[in-house]
């Protein structure tokens, strides 16, 4: 039984730093895609935005299939398409294929991530389980974390193919460990939500077509007015069939709890630095900056290393003030961080960067963690499951989104070469409105997280021994 363990351990764990690292090693590849590829900055972008937009949209969809036919049958099929996607993407050679390829990665990721986290759950128990989604979580802050220099390496010494056939090697690997895992689902699992499913990933990739698209179409091009029509009417399909479906895939009533939303709201503004930074900031490094792939990669090392070495420390943050404090201090710690990277100029190098890259990851490595054990301690124990899904869902989407929105901006401003002219100026209007928003949003969650005085001595995950902000 403790051989299995082992086993369980290694494959989720190995496997769970492979998904992340095919997201951010190949937002360090783009220069170099582009130029192999021939293609644009619209082409390229999909390389990045396919793959996570079939992620944030399959992710509840696909726990909910794992739950019904089999945590390990699910695991094993999303490694096969994760694995045989990147293999054939690291030999395309037309953006459009990679791009396809790369959507249906994304989907054998979510199938992967998600039938994991329900193979640990059911394999350990007490004590036990807690360890091991700790180290779980320290294996997705390290695939995102050490992503960038890892591809960067990669492309020095084998060219940029490799950052998608190296993941995918991985994740055949893992494949081999498969047999051995125990297979189990829910005795009672409920059925599929289908309509949610479809109506919220065709919403999300139309929106990001329009983002993606409309620098090098015109914003006023009827494929771009109408994906943004298309997008708006199909969320709104989409509340529709949550609210009548039985078992929602998004359950819009725990949205009624303000506690709820501010806490998905600080897990959505983070990541909407941190991500589209992991995406573009290496092409400033390596385009206008002058470094290699392998150079850009260490200096994000910068933004992403507090992500792994942080939540630990917030945790015991939280015995001497609440942890919803924490959690605002974090959301302004990235909005500082991101104002001041804004003194950016062509020739700052990785010296430059050192304080504003940390103190974003800072709040960030504060935040990680924390705000998933404040959004299953918010809603009923019964509804955990579902908690965490929305959690996650709200991050990935909200990533999606901002990648788009960002490369948008860049598009515009370096007329789709992503060089200067018109990069630095760019960068520096995409961190003000960052650090704007993270702003904003700080001051909301303090309010939307505030307590209400007659719960603030009932037990439960410690806000500064029951206390509120």
């Amino acid at each position: 039984m403790q051989n299995r363990r082992v086993v369980v351990l290694v494959a989720v764990l190995v496997s769970t730093f492979a998904l992340p690292l095919s997201l951010t090693g190949a937002s360090v590849a783009l220069p170099e895609i582009g130029r192999g590829l021939n293609a644009d900055l619209a082409g390229v972008q999909w390389v990045v935005n396919g793959y996570n937009a079939t992620f944030a949209s399959f992710m509840l969809a696909t726990g909910a299939l794992a739950d019904l036919v089999g945590r390990r049958r699910v695991f094993a099929v999303g490694l096969v398409i994760f694995a045989g996607a990147g293999l054939l993407a690291s030999a395309a050679g037309d953006v459009l294929l990679l791009n396809l390829l790369r959507a249906v990665a994304g989907v054998g990721a979510a199938a992967a991530a998600t039938s994991a986290g329900a193979v640990l759950a059911n394999t350990f128990q007490g004590r036990a389980r807690t360890r091991a989604f700790s180290v779980f979580g320290m294996a997705i802050g390290a695939g995102l974390a050490f992503g960038p220099t890892i591809a960067g390496l990669l492309i020095d010494l084998l060219g940029w193919r490799a950052v998608f056939a190296v993941p995918a090697l991985v994740a055949v690997a893992v494949l081999l460990l498969v047999p051995w895992l125990p297979e189990s689902r829910q005795p009672h699992a409920g059925r599929l939500d289908w309509g949610g499913t479809v109506s919220f990933t065709v919403a999300l990739l139309l929106l990001i077509f329009g983002f993606v698209q409309g620098p090098a179409y015109g914003w006023d091009d009827p494929r771009i007015v109408a994906a943004f029509a298309a997008t708006v009417i199909l969320f709104v399909a989409f509340v529709r069939v949550e609210r009548s479906h039985p078992e929602p895939m998004f359950d819009l009533t725990l949205l009624a709890s303000p506690r709820f939303v501010g806490i998905c709201l600080a897990a959505a503004t983070v990541v909407s630095v941190l991500v589209p930074l992991l995406v573009y900031l290496p092409s400033y490094l390596t385009t206008v900056v002058g470094l290699t792939p392998s150079a850009a990669g260490l200096t994000l090392v910068l933004l992403t290393a507090p992500t792994v070495a942080l939540p630990l420390l917030a945790g015991a943050l939280t015995r001497w003030v609440s942890a919803s404090a924490v959690i605002v201090v974090a959301v302004l710690s990235v909005a500082l961080g991101a104002a001041w990277a804004t003194v950016l100029a062509p020739t700052s190098g990785p010296a430059d960067l050192a304080g504003p890259l940390l103190v974003i990851g800072t709040g960030i490595g504060l935040s990680i963690g924390l705000l998933d054990a404040l959004a299953i301690g918010s809603v009923p124990p019964h509804r955990a499951g579902t908690g965490a899904g929305m959690i996650n869902t709200a991050r990935l989407a909200s990533e999606t989104v901002a990648i788009a929105v960002v490369g948008a901006v860049l598009a515009s401003t370096t007329a789709g070469r992503l060089a200067d002219p018109g990069f630095t100026s760019g960068l520096r209007t995409v961190l003000w409105a960052m650090a704007g928003v993270a702003a904003l949003a700080a001051l909301t969650v303090a309010v939307l997280v505030r307590r209400d005085r007659r719960q603030r001595d009932q037990p439960g995950l410690r806000e500064g021994a029951g206390r509120g902000l």
